[in-house]
């Protein structure tokens, strides 16, 4: 059945977005929190020095921004709904900033986060203010009640890369992901080029034409918009189910150490895909996706790698919204209900229904292929 609400390519008001469906408020309050965060991190990417920054204990880079976006999309979410404690999955936590020789990063997200919301209108708040707000992120998340599930920034390699990243922040509903809002400051509005995936994309964030946030309410369909304006109109959007797969265009991770480019390249190949991959970090993926500008993500990461939920949660229900499907290797639905982790058979892969068929069967003819090489 297809989604409520306005045709694909159809454009609604700016605020209240979908008003009257279930969670428009809610969709509302994480399209606001998305574009304060996405605020700050489109002016930390500019100017980011190797004292904003430090390395997790797993390699990946986590910087001031991360920090920042987190707290405040916390404040948003709260501010909106004062009288209730949010529940949130998030990738970041504070352990490192309550250390002594955290504090000079400390100050500095706090002195973001403020700037972002005294344009805002809100009062300043304190370090301690921060950290509380950072550590609202440590739900464990579950298949009871709702939870928000926050990356602050998706793809920090390709933030700290001045390459392409996202705010992704989805809403959880008793397990289900009702809700799902992507802050892509680099995207341009046009037509996406290959060169928009690599290190020139920051350059040009603050070009006119650039900077793009998708939202989906389940039920009630996937849509764009402009992420920089104050009042901008969403426009209903659709997947490319293109009818030949020599004319699928298909997506993946910018480093083959979050993907497989071998096995993603024979996959193509085993479908008869001629154009070359896009290739670029985080979720925008799924919004590119989702209007349209390729037909096929496919993600394929180290056996040892297990997937967490706020890496694919927001991202996964503006597909769908938009006509899609987002399976794992086998075909099975991503459960979100868990908790923290997905736990999934090998890979995800992403596309209109159509392709998404043809990607299911050339995942598994590829895959007997290399197991009987290897007898």
């Amino acid at each position: 059945m297809a989604p409520a609400g306005p045709a694909p390519g159809a454009t609604v008001p700016a605020a209240p977005l979908l008003a009257g469906a279930p969670y428009a408020k809610e969709l509302n309050a994480a399209c606001d929190a998305v574009r304060l965060a996405s605020k700050l991190c489109r002016t930390v990417q500019q100017q980011l020095s190797d004292a904003e920054k430090v390395d997790k204990l797993d390699d990946s880079p986590v910087t001031v921004a991360d920090y920042g976006a987190q707290a405040l999309v916390a404040w948003a979410l709260s501010r909106a709904d004062p009288g209730a404690r949010i529940s949130m999955v998030a990738e970041e936590d504070s352990a490192s900033l309550k250390d002594p020789s955290g504090a000079a990063m400390l100050q500095r997200i706090t002195q973001l986060v403020n700037s972002v919301i005294a344009e805002a209108g809100g009062e300043p708040l304190t370090g301690h203010d921060v950290i509380d707000l950072i550590d609202l992120g440590a739900s464990p998340g579950g298949g009871a009640g709702r939870h928000w599930v926050l990356d602050p920034i998706d793809g920090t390699r390709g933030f700290v890369g001045m390459r392409q990243y996202a705010v992704c922040l989805g809403m959880l509903q008793d397990g289900d992901v009702a809700l799902g809002v992507l802050g892509c400051p680099n995207l341009p509005r046009g037509t996406f080029k290959e060169d928009d995936g690599g290190a020139v994309a920051a350059s040009r964030s603050g070009d006119a034409g650039r900077g793009l946030l998708f939202a989906a309410h389940r039920g009630h369909g996937a849509y764009v918009s402009g992420l920089w304006d104050a009042s901008p109109p969403f426009t209903r959007i659709r997947v490319d189910d293109v009818a030949e797969n020599s004319a699928a265009r298909f997506m993946e991770s910018f480093e083959s150490r979050h993907s497989d480019h071998t096995f993603t390249a024979e996959v193509a190949r085993h479908m008869g895909v001629t154009l070359p991959p896009l290739r670029m970090d985080s979720q925008v993926k799924y919004g590119l996706l989702s209007r349209g500008d390729a037909s096929i993500f496919m993600r394929f990461p180290p056996s040892s790698y297990r997937e967490k939920i706020w890496d694919h949660c927001a991202g996964v229900v503006i597909v769908e919204e938009a006509g899609g499907k987002v399976t794992d290797a086998s075909g099975a639905r991503l459960d979100f209900s868990r908790g923290r982790w997905l736990d999934l058979d090998r890979g995800i892969i992403a596309a209109p229904p159509r392709v998404h068929a043809a990607v299911l069967e050339a995942v598994a003819a590829v895959g007997r292929r290399r197991d009987g090489e290897g007898a």
